[in-house]
């Protein structure tokens, strides 16, 4: 008995561990021309069964979604826009919370000097996140990529 009690245990923890740690995020950065701006995007895709908490929660318990792009050798990164979430009622909480779920797109714009060297440019993301469940929200995570685009 105290095997079994102890092999449900571990399953149910695995199960949230891996759920905890299931959001993918990747980007894309397209060409820019010298002295010329693009755009960039960073991807967070959520599974099914599970969402994020959006920019603006509107709860004052609920971590903010947030993504920060920079980048170095005098390009500039503008601000990253924030799609709307949807509102939602959880068990967990007394009133709805704004969330994204499935496949959320936070584009960018990126500027190159005219006197940039090189023929890339790279750009680092930094997104953090709090995943939940329709019952219980995970501790907060943080992903970093580095995003690679082409300078004509």
């Amino acid at each position: 008995m105290k095997f079994l009690f102890s092999f449900i245990a571990a399953a149910i923890l695995a199960f949230a561990a891996a759920n905890a740690n299931a959001q993918t995020v990747t980007g894309s950065l397209g060409t820019v021309s010298r002295g010329g701006s693009g755009r960039g995007s960073i991807v967070l895709n959520i599974p099914g069964g599970l969402h994020v908490n959006s920019n603006r929660p509107a709860s004052e318990y609920a971590i903010a979604t947030t993504v920060s792009v920079s980048s170095k050798g005098g390009v500039r990164t503008g601000a990253v826009s924030y799609p709307r979430g949807t509102n939602r009622k959880f068990q967990f909480s007394e009133t709805t919370i704004n969330v994204y779920e499935g496949r959320v797109a936070f584009p960018f714009t990126v500027r190159v000097p005219a006197n940039f060297r090189g023929d890339t440019v790279r750009v680092r993301a930094v997104v953090r996140y709090q995943a939940c469940t329709n019952e219980v929200c995970y501790p907060p995570k943080t992903k970093e990529i580095t995003l690679t685009g082409r300078v004509r």
